[in-house]
């Protein structure tokens, strides 16, 4: 009389796991978002590389204006739109309207 009893409660507790885990994993915390976090992970990750490769190229151009003043002179200038007295300024209408 307990196996059959015993197998019962066993089945009900099993039923009731299974049917836990069911409702857990389909909830808001389930499998779609552990799917969408780790999606979110990628393209985060992906960002970050290329994040990277931009500081990586900025800090190879500030070396280079370090090493050249010519160049860097170039630079202030274009940037400040500053010129040497002696210079000469063209200043180009719009050609068309």
């Amino acid at each position: 009389m307990k196996a059959p009893l015993a197998r019962l409660a066993f089945s009900v507790a099993v039923l009731l796991v299974a049917g836990y885990a069911v409702i857990t994993l389909r909830g808001p915390r389930g499998i779609a978002a552990w799917l969408d976090k780790q999606h979110q992970i990628q393209e985060l990750e992906t960002r970050n590389a290329g994040l990277a490769k931009e500081i990586a190229r900025k800090q190879e151009r500030i070396a280079r204006l370090s090493a050249n003043p010519g160049a860097q002179e170039i630079v202030i200038r274009d940037r400040l739109k500053l010129v040497h007295p002696k210079d000469k300024v063209f200043i180009l209408e719009p050609h068309g309207k």
